[in-house]
């Protein structure tokens, strides 16, 4: 089946799909995720850092932290001067690249480590993606994930998207990676450990409709659900989601998001 899908065409219009709004605003809540994933990875100064599908910089921006020599790799060329702006911000020195995790742009066994967080899960050929990261890791070197998961909140909310605009037939679910199953078909040929586990990240929003109305203006796959779909129905099932992980009792919204963490070892 995986021979019929136009991986192409199928990458193409992601690209056009996470162009949309600023995803930059979404993101803030995945800071937690990038730094759990260096406290349990552990980069050290100048190892060589890759954060693929980075978005504004998030999880590269933590390890350059740390003296860490980073690049970061994202599609969208918005988000990358996104990222370039605040890592001068910072006063940090990393190195931020338009490119696809489906065709990195470096040499094999490039860098020590390698980060993502909900981002190269999204890569529409998985198989490929996977093995462009075996591929520029170094033997021995460290693979940090924080990947969306089945339950919980992540699964509900792509799932309500999946509802509202299908993805395209056959495409395998980015939520594979979120399996041990699934990551030992992905990494397992290249790697010789793989360990995982279930953590929890916390969402802030000032209340459940801020944080919906946050992900119809910002969040391209939102965006795009909208303008092929009804945007109001779309927006009540959103709300949904929210009220069903929110743990505030005061009219705000704390979300309760449980993710994969998983670090990889390349043989």
């Amino acid at each position: 089946m995986s021979d019929a899908i136009d991986y192409e065409a199928i990458t193409s219009a992601q690209k056009g799909t996470w162009s949309a709004g600023d995803f930059h605003q979404i993101a803030r809540q995945n800071v937690c995720m990038a730094e759990a994933l260096c406290e349990v990875v552990d980069p050290h100064p100048c190892e060589q850092v890759l954060d693929i599908a980075c978005g504004s910089g998030t999880a590269a921006l933590v390890a350059a932290r740390r003296y860490c020599q980073v690049t970061g790799l994202d599609y969208v060329p918005e988000l990358i001067e996104r990222a370039r702006w605040r890592s001068a911000a910072e006063d940090l020195e990393v190195e931020f690249d338009i490119g696809d995790a489906q065709a990195l742009p470096y040499p094999d066994a490039s860098f020590d480590v390698i980060f993502s967080v909900y981002g190269a899960q999204f890569a529409p050929d998985q198989k490929r993606a996977a093995k462009e990261m075996l591929r520029v890791l170094r033997p021995g070197g460290r693979i940090g994930l924080a990947t969306p998961i089945a339950e919980g909140w992540s699964g509900d909310f792509f799932a309500t998207h999946a509802k509202h605009m299908p993805p395209p037939p056959g495409l395998v679910p980015p939520l594979r990676w979120g399996t041990d199953a699934g990551l030992h078909e992905l990494l397992g040929h290249g790697t010789r450990s793989i360990q995982s586990e279930k953590r929890t990240a916390w969402q802030y929003y000032r209340s459940v409709d801020h944080a919906v109305e946050l992900f119809l203006t910002y969040f391209g796959p939102a965006i795009r659900a909208s303008e092929k779909g009804d945007k109001v129905a779309l927006g009540q099932d959103l709300r949904q989601v929210f009220e069903r992980y929110n743990r505030a009792r005061d009219g705000t919204a704390i979300v309760e998001n449980t993710y994969y963490l998983t670090v990889a070892v390349r043989a």
